[in-house]
């Protein structure tokens, strides 16, 4: 009895994880859809890019000020401090 329960369980998990691979490449994109998201990812536009590095440069200044002083910059500015 406890073998077959064993062969029963097993068999039930081996077509759950079938069922569970069936049902993703149901969903998943195709390689066509594939190169056209990542075609049409952020990244792919110079101009856009370009815009995120600076921005990117501004926000790693503004923490290595922060880091650099003493003072509590995320309380506000101008705010005296207690």
């Amino acid at each position: 009895m406890s073998s077959l329960r064993t062969i029963l369980s097993s068999s039930a998990l081996v077509g759950m994880v079938a069922m569970g691979y069936g049902m993703w490449s149901l969903i998943a994109p195709g390689e066509e859809r594939r190169r056209e998201l990542i075609k049409n990812l952020p990244e792919s536009n110079p101009v856009r890019m370009e815009e995120t590095r600076k921005r990117n440069a501004l926000v790693m200044q503004a923490i290595k000020d922060a880091a650099e002083t003493n003072e509590n910059i995320a309380r506000g500015l101008g705010r005296p401090t207690k």
